[in-house]
């Protein structure tokens, strides 16, 4: 019971990492190798149904992530807007492999 709800917890902290990241505020914070201020540029490219195709800026920020880092929280995409097909095709339209089994 007290590992469910220590998991639970950190997920919910790396969500709102996340939500403060892609909505801007705050700075400094690492998850997977990125700055959280630095997510807002990928915004766009993982957000909406047909979103425009990631700018330079937002690939350089994914090729330094660690991408099996991040698979590890796909499940957590969708809470915090995030559309998981963007999200998973972004690495492949940044001409990066996403890691097997993400």
């Amino acid at each position: 019971m007290a590992h469910t709800i220590g998991k639970a917890l950190v997920l919910w902290l790396l969500a709102a990492i996340l939500v403060i990241g892609l909505w801007g505020g705050a700075e400094g914070v690492l998850l997977c190798n990125i700055e959280s201020s630095k997510l807002n540029l990928c915004r766009a490219a993982i957000t909406g149904e047909k979103p425009p195709w990631p700018t330079p800026k937002c690939c350089a920020v994914i090729g330094r992530a660690d991408l099996s880092c991040l698979c590890k929280y796909k499940s957590l995409l969708p809470s915090v807007g995030i559309n998981p097909a963007n999200a998973l095709a972004l690495p492949g339209k940044c001409g990066l492999k996403l890691p097997r089994g993400c």
